[in-house]
């Protein structure tokens, strides 16, 4: 089994979930070159990056124009500098 790995403090973010068909309310099929790239990802993978604020599993916001997007094994992934990191999103209790 092969497996993508980050390097020289790199994320590797999946945009799998963010992808799919998408319609307007009148039916018309958005095409994928028409739609906004997403800014919200969850993290694959980290390279070794010295005390990150960030895990695996974690859901991310990231620079809009950031990265390098890449398909692999039929998913997409977004190889992006860990300083292109904005937020990290977190659940909270309601107060």
């Amino acid at each position: 089994m092969k497996e993508m790995l980050p390097i020289n403090q790199n994320v590797l973010l999946d945009l799998s979930s963010a992808a799919g068909e998408q319609k307007t309310s009148g039916g018309i099929i958005i095409p994928d070159t028409a739609k906004e790239k997403p800014q919200f990802a969850k993290v694959v993978a980290l390279s070794n990056i010295d005390n990150p604020e960030i895990a695996v599993g974690d859901t991310v916001l990231f620079k809009k124009y950031s990265g390098t997007e890449v398909e692999y094994e039929g998913a997409k992934y977004l190889v992006i500098p860990y300083a292109d990191l904005l937020a990290k999103v977190v659940e909270t209790d309601a107060i």
